[in-house]
């Protein structure tokens, strides 16, 4: 098997690549795994559908990874990473409100661009969140706890109108993430006329929180 690491879970399931192919190879694994996760849930996948999706052998995937739940935390681990950037990316010393409708605009770029994996963590908070939970616990409250602070202080001062900022932020996430996790419903709902709902989505969420929060 190959050399593992900690994710930032604790778990000992980041395979470390020393070679061109396993990196390779580790890259084929996720993105099969991606899909196959987004698709099933984490239940209802199994490690031989990851490793046809990914075109290897069950034995070469488990060379890499021991087991489904491995390259479930693996995603999960770098997921969270990915997901939690536009919110630390808000600039204390920013314009207030240019700096929330530019987390918005992240959130929503995001769920345009990743929406797969905008499934996969949606169905792992449904499910209790098994595998992240001490991860929520820790990293994501303190960063939200965070800026939440710096949100209240912005309103204390008079530079953002009056809003619960904890709700804030995760109304920012609903609106969001929304069209990742519900986009079959989005696009059957909107019709076959809009390909791509998207700019029309930018522009209504930055409308509505311009409203609720310019002073």
């Amino acid at each position: 098997m190959i050399e593992q690491s900690k994710t930032s879970t604790g778990s000992k399931v980041t395979p470390v690549a020393t070679t061109r192919i396993q990196k390779r190879n580790i890259a084929l694994i996720a993105d099969a795994a991606l899909e196959v996760f987004s698709s099933h849930g984490y239940r209802g996948s199994t490690v031989d559908q990851i490793a046809k999706q990914a075109g290897l052998s069950k034995p070469n995937l488990l060379y890499y990874f021991p087991s489904k739940e491995a390259v479930h935390d693996y995603l999960l681990s770098t997921l969270m990473v990915t997901w939690l950037d536009p919110l630390r990316e808000i600039d204390a010393k920013g314009e207030p409100l240019d700096e929330i409708l530019g987390y918005v605009r992240r959130k929503l770029e995001l769920s345009r661009d990743h929406p797969s994996e905008s499934r996969l963590f949606a169905n792992e908070i449904v499910q209790g969140a098994p595998r992240i939970l001490p991860l929520l616990e820790t990293e994501l409250k303190s960063l939200v706890d965070d800026k939440a602070a710096l949100f209240q202080s912005w309103m204390d001062a008079g530079r953002l109108a009056k809003a619960d900022p904890h709700h804030l932020i995760f109304s920012i996430w609903s609106l969001t993430q929304h069209y990742a996790d519900f986009d079959v419903q989005v696009r059957a709902v909107l019709g076959c006329e809009v390909t791509d709902p998207f700019p029309a989505a930018e522009e209504y969420l930055i409308t509505l929180f311009t409203r609720m929060l310019k002073v």
